[in-house]
C-alpha cells in the first residue's frame, strides 16, 4: 500500500494517531514521507541498556546525524512525550532486527522480541523539515517521485562512544542554484532534525561514488542545472550499530519512521 491508496480511502489528511492506528494494524508498512503531514517523525533505535549510556554518549558527540527526540526508560515500550499512545512494538511501518551485527529480519511488529532490559531512543528526522520547505515553495524531488529519500554512507567519520563509530549517512535532496541558499536558511531553523546541510555540491568530496545507487531508500533524478544537497541523517546510527556489532538491536526499516503527536513547527528555532 502506498501514500496514494490511503489518500483515495480517506480524503481527509492523516492525523499522527490516526497514521499510527493504520501502521498498528499492519495497513501502511512502507516509507512514512509525505504521511500525516505537520506531524515529527523519528529514527528509531532499541538497544539493550548495558549498551545505552554508550549509545547515549555516541548521540550527544554526533548531534548533527543523531539529534535525540526522546529516550525511554528500560523495559518501557511506551513514550509519553511523543505521544500517549504509541508503542514502540507496534507503530514503525517496518523494523529491521539485528543479531551481532547482522540484519535477521524485517518485521512489522516486535511485540514478541521486546525485553524487559530494552531501551528505545527516537532521533529527528529530516522528514520534519521537509514540511517548512514545501511551504516556502520548495519542491521536493523524492515526494513528486512517489519515492523513499535517497541515503549515503559517507568518508566523514563520527566520533565515537564506546563500540559505537562509522560513518556518517546523508539524505539527499537536489534543488536549482537559486533555491539551494533558501533550502539552507529554512533547515537551519530545525536544528532538532538536523538542520543546515553537511555538504552541497560534488558528491565525491563526502566519499560517495555514484548518486544512482543511494546506500538507503531510492535513487532520484537529478537535473543538468540543480545541486545535490546533503543533510545528515538519522540512518548514520545503523552504520555504528554495523560496527558495534550488539547481540541484540531493533532500528526502524529506513524511511519507515516513528510519527509522533509533535508537531513539525514546535521544533524551529526561530
Amino acid at each position: 500500500m502506498n501514500i496514494l491508496d490511503l489518500s483515495a480511502a480517506d480524503a481527509t489528511p492523516l492525523s499522527a494517531q490516526q497514521a499510527r492506528a493504520r501502521i498498528r494494524r499492519g495497513e501502511w508498512t512502507a516509507h512514512t514521507s509525505g504521511l500525516a503531514d505537520g506531524y515529527v517523525q523519528g529514527n528509531v533505535v532499541i538497544l539493550p541498556e548495558a549498551l545505552a549510556n554508550d549509545f547515549l554518549r555516541f548521540c550527544q558527540r554526533n548531534p548533527k546525524p543523531c539529534p535525540l527526540l526522546a529516550v525511554s526508560e528500560p523495559g518501557q515500550a511506551k513514550l509519553p512525550a511523543l505521544g500517549e499512545d504509541i508503542d514502540i512494538c507496534t507503530d514503525v511501518p517496518r523494523y529491521r532486527v539485528w543479531r551481532d551485527g547482522e540484519l535477521t529480519d524485517e518485521p512489522t511488529d516486535i511485540s514478541t522480541l521486546w525485553r524487559k532490559d530494552l531501551v528505545t531512543f527516537v532521533i529527528g528526522c529530516s522528514f520534519s523539515f521537509e514540511e517548512a520547505l514545501m511551504q516556502a515553495g520548495l519542491r521536493i524531488r523524492h515526494i513528486d517521485q512517489g519515492r523513499n529519500v535517497p541515503m549515503y554512507r559517507t568518508s566523514v567519520a563520527t566520533e565515537s562512544a564506546g563500540p559505537f563509530r562509522g560513518p556518517m549517512v546523508v539524505s539527499m535532496r537536489p534543488f536549482k542554484a537559486a533555491d539551494v541558499i533558501r533550502a539552507v536558511q529554512i533547515t537551519s531553523r530545525f536544528p532538532n532534525v538536523h538542520g543546515a546541510p553537511v555538504h552541497m555540491g560534488d558528491p565525491l568530496l563526502i566519499g560517495i561514488a555514484d548518486l544512482a545507487k543511494p546506500d538507503y531508500g531510492d535513487a532520484v533524478d537529478l537535473q543538468a542545472d540543480e545541486i545535490p544537497v546533503f543533510w545528515a541523517c538519522g540512518v548514520t546510527p545503523q552504520a555504528a550499530l554495523a560496527q558495534a556489532r550488539p547481540e541484540f538491536c531493533v532500528t526502524h526499516a529506513p524511511g519507515a519512521m516513528l510519527i509522533t503527536d509533535l508537531l513539525n513547527h514546535q521544533l524551529a528555532i526561530f
